[in-house]
């Protein structure tokens, strides 16, 4: 029988969870705050824990921060309990190292299937862990190429809707992430509430390596500019990378350099460039980073353009009118299709 540790400061809720998982043949124990549960993982040292995030005394995170320090607890899957209100401390639990999260309310399926998922998956590594290892995973990565099929095979999965903010300036930096599918926009807020978009990634883009070496905040906001997927790899695991593959950390050092002279480019653009360059090569860069075929029209919206371009709103608009007067563009609603591409390049 599989022991279940349920630490829940909601008495009801303790009690009726714990009722039906032992109805569902679990062997339960139960902790009323996050301090007396980690007392009892490190005694009882039970199978899998799901644990509230707000409560009295010691808090999720804490007891989650405090298990994985101790060796005999730190590969105990943990799932997190939350309320439907609390997604951005769901991220950042899943960021410090969670194995999963149930929403409050639940379906009793939905608990069961969580924790028989995860007590085999525990099983599955536990059992890699005891066997030798001739060769890591780490020591087959040579290139850019090689870390995205690492990432791909070994990173955690994120899903987030389009227009979610997943991370905001001032976020520690936990990961590095690789795009599957869809496209990201970096940003910052000035002080007058203006928005700048210092950076858009597409599919099998690198992008939120603020440090290689140090959970250091970062310094802008990602958004989901389209439903996105995307794995990440923690800066730990990053860290075990480059110690030992110098071709990967000069590579990454190259794209860092890239992003730094595409910045350069961009301040360059927004303060010597004419608002009808600006415009061009804005919608040229958004054709490139959402498009699959050079035809097909973009979906984006104005504001987005317009804080890309470093140039206002109103002004973005009159200029893709005059764009649109001279068959340059099409516009329907949101859609922009380029329909003189040559003319748009001529201008950037």
């Amino acid at each position: 029988m599989k022991t279940v540790l349920l630490i829940e400061d909601d008495a009801i809720l303790r009690e009726n969870t714990s009722e039906l998982l032992e109805l569902s043949n679990y062997n339960v124990i139960a902790a009323p705050n996050g301090k007396i549960g980690v007392e009892k993982a490190i005694t009882h040292l039970p199978d899998i824990i799901v644990c509230d995030i707000l409560m009295p005394k010691m808090d999720g995170y804490g007891v989650l921060q405090e298990l994985t320090r101790h060796d005999t607890t730190k590969y105990i899957p943990f799932v997190f309990l939350s309320a439907k209100t609390e997604r951005q401390d769901v991220r950042k639990g899943m960021n410090m190292g969670a194995d999963d999260y149930l929403t409050k309310p639940f379906e009793e399926d939905e608990l069961i299937n969580t924790i028989e998922s995860r007590i085999a998956k525990s099983a599955i590594l536990k059992e890699e862990r005891e066997v030798p290892e001739v060769n890591t995973p780490e020591d087959n990565i040579r290139d850019l190429n090689d870390l995205k099929n690492f990432l791909d095979d070994n990173g955690t999965l994120f899903k987030y809707k389009k227009d979610t903010v997943f991370y905001r300036e001032g976020d520690h930096s936990n990961y590095m992430y690789l795009i599957t599918k869809g496209v990201v926009k970096c940003h910052k807020i000035d002080e007058q509430g203006k928005e700048l978009t210092t950076a858009l990634y597409k599919e099998d883009d690198l992008f939120g390596y603020t440090s290689f070496t140090q959970n250091i905040p970062y310094q802008e906001t990602a958004t989901a500019v389209k439903d996105l997927e995307m794995v990440g790899v923690s800066i730990n695991d990053l860290k075990n990378v480059l110690t030992q593959n110098h071709e990967v950390t000069l590579a990454l050092i190259q794209l860092l350099t890239d992003d730094l002279k595409g910045i350069k480019e961009q301040l360059l653009q927004m303060a010597y460039s004419s608002v009808h360059k600006k415009t061009a090569a804005t919608i040229l860069k958004f054709a490139e980073k959402l498009n699959r075929k050079p035809d097909d029209p973009i979906s984006i919206s104005r504001s987005d353009l317009a804080s890309v371009a470093g140039i206002a709103t109103e002004t973005l608009i009159r200029t893709m009118s005059k764009f649109k007067k001279e068959g340059i563009i099409e516009i329907e609603g949101r859609n922009i299709k380029i329909l003189d591409i040559q003319k748009l390049q001529f201008m950037y």
